[in-house]
């Protein structure tokens, strides 16, 4: 009876171990689903989707697994076993690495789901329209942007905060309607300032836009003391 157990035991062990032979994870993605969280530091949101997207299809491609994504890469029929397990082996290991970078408040949408296109697809189906809705806000402050009382460094902050979670939404500003916005919300203070951008023969960088607008900020305070320090002696 105890060789009997033994020799069970013997046979229980090889099989598992005959059955672990056949998943070996491939290198590429043993790199992908140990790095993933590193290269892609920022979890997915409703607000970065497009940039979180983009940092994903690039891993992915560039390791090879791509295909699982966009659903290119197909499961073969269960009569290939081996190709069959070594393809749900990759898939379900590139789910996991997908949810590795998804916040809890997207989890749930994608948490009962098998494959790696089906979460992709379903990530883009929901949050794809999200998306476009809040570079259309995005767009529609900074179009109506105005300095008021803050200063110059404050309000260039301010549009550049803009203009960058416009590109992390997947969409861009062309760098002559940012100063066209810049120059419409100024006040009319600055209107010969504005005169002279935009009557200028050739383009200006926004560099140089920052730099010139701080000079003329730091000129019409000097303008504003001078003019009150007149008004004060002529009351006396």
């Amino acid at each position: 009876m105890a060789d009997q157990n033994s020799a069970t035991s013997h046979r229980t062990t090889s099989d598992i171990s005959e059955a672990l032979a056949e998943f070996v994870i491939p290198a590429p993605l043993k790199f992908l689903i140990s790095n993933t969280k590193n290269l892609v530091s920022t979890q997915l949101n409703t607000d970065n989707y497009a940039i979180w997207r983009l940092q994903l299809q690039q891993h992915f491609t560039a390791n090879g697994f791509g295909g699982h994504l966009t659903g290119i890469t197909a499961c073969p029929p269960e009569s290939s076993k081996k190709e069959h397990n070594l393809w749900k082996l990759i898939d379900r290991n590139l789910v996991s690495a997908l949810l590795s970078t998804i916040s809890s408040s997207v989890l749930p949408y994608v948490l009962s789901l098998q494959t790696a296109h089906e979460v992709w697809t379903t990530l883009e189906q929901r949050l794809q329209p999200t998306n476009r809705s809040r570079v259309i806000q995005l767009k529609n402050e900074l179009h109506n942007i105005q300095k008021k009382d803050r200063t110059i460094h404050q309000y260039l902050d301010q549009i550049k905060i803009l203009v960058d979670n416009i590109a992390a939404a997947g969409s861009k500003i062309d760098a002559e309607d940012v100063t066209l916005y810049i120059l419409n919300g100024l006040p009319t203070e600055y209107n010969p300032f504005k005169t002279a951008i935009r009557t200028s023969l050739s383009p200006i960088s926004l560099d140089t836009l920052y730099s010139l607008l701080c000079s003329e900020e730091i000129n019409l305070q000097h303008e504003r003391c001078q003019e009150g320090k007149a008004q004060s002696d002529a009351a006396a």
